[in-house]
């Protein structure tokens, strides 16, 4: 897994022995044993890695005004229930959440209001409920809505 994972030498005296692994990748999902001794003395301790994926079709940055699927997936066994998407975690009367039965999400024609932090929940029979976030970009023309710009004689006009 070398160069993706790294302990923090620094944090080792202070008897922090954490795994860090970047980017986590899906063939990365396991069980994961760490063993440390010292003197007569053995420690270990296991953590089990699921990894949740986000996938965009077509892949980031979207174009403005095509189809977008999106869809999350975990290594999760137990059956999915819900998929939520929240976006940007918008607050008021105004609800940017979507759910459904499925893992996807279809947006007929993304704007440029669509970008920015998208996060998928996935709510399982067992009750376990994992999330993961990322940045969705388009690429768009964010302009003003009136296509003539005055601009003074002399002046820069962007």
């Amino acid at each position: 897994m070398k160069p993706r994972v790294s302990l923090q030498d620094s944090a080792l005296r202070n008897g922090n022995f954490s795994l860090r692994i970047v980017p986590v990748r899906s063939e990365d999902v396991g069980l994961y044993e760490a063993q440390v001794k010292y003197r007569t003395e053995v420690h270990s301790c296991r953590v089990e890695l699921g990894v949740i994926t986000v996938t965009l079709n077509p892949p980031n940055p979207v174009i403005e005004s095509e189809l977008l699927l999106m869809s999350c997936n975990s290594s999760h066994q137990a059956s999915l229930v819900e998929t939520c998407w929240f976006h940007e975690e918008h607050l008021g009367p105004i609800s940017r959440t979507f759910c459904s039965l499925s893992g996807t999400l279809s947006i007929l024609h993304p704007a440029m209001s669509d970008v920015g932090s998208w996060r998928c929940q996935l709510r399982y029979s067992d009750k376990e409920i994992i999330s993961a976030t990322f940045n969705l970009q388009i690429l768009g023309f964010d302009g003003p809505t009136n296509p003539v710009v005055y601009a003074a004689a002399g002046s820069a006009a962007d």
